[in-house]
């Protein structure tokens, strides 16, 4: 498996494990330069954003990826962390609907997550 997919499955178990709120998983490979994925999660509130994005550093950390860049994390309406090969965006709700990545990313693929290969 590759990295970056490994990266996103991992990402994606983390927000689901703390409950994170409609997740999805974007390849935006064939769209963009910046990362090979876009997760994007929402959590109920300031506090939930925040131990949606410790979690998401936490596992990613334990196999081996470590965050490039993080910003927002003091506010907790949208936390933005960049691992390189993905990008996890953690929003609260409102701040979910306003900015709405999905469709400024519509030409990038959304991705079941089912289809990511599992890990071993």
């Amino acid at each position: 498996m590759d990295y970056s997919k490994n990266m996103a499955l991992i990402a994606y178990r983390a927000l689901d494990d703390k409950k994170g709120e409609d997740i999805r998983i974007i390849d935006i490979s064939s769209v963009s330069v910046l990362a090979d994925y876009f997760i994007i999660a929402n959590g109920m509130n300031d506090s939930q954003v925040r131990a949606l994005v410790d979690n998401v550093e936490e596992e990613l950390g334990k196999a081996g990826y470590y965050v490039k860049q993080r910003e927002g994390y003091g506010t907790g309406n949208w936390v933005l962390l960049d691992f390189g090969d993905i990008i996890v965006h953690v929003f609260d709700k409102d701040n979910r609907l306003f900015y709405d990545l999905e469709r400024i990313w519509r030409d990038g693929n959304v991705i079941d997550p089912e289809t990511l290969t599992e890990l071993p």
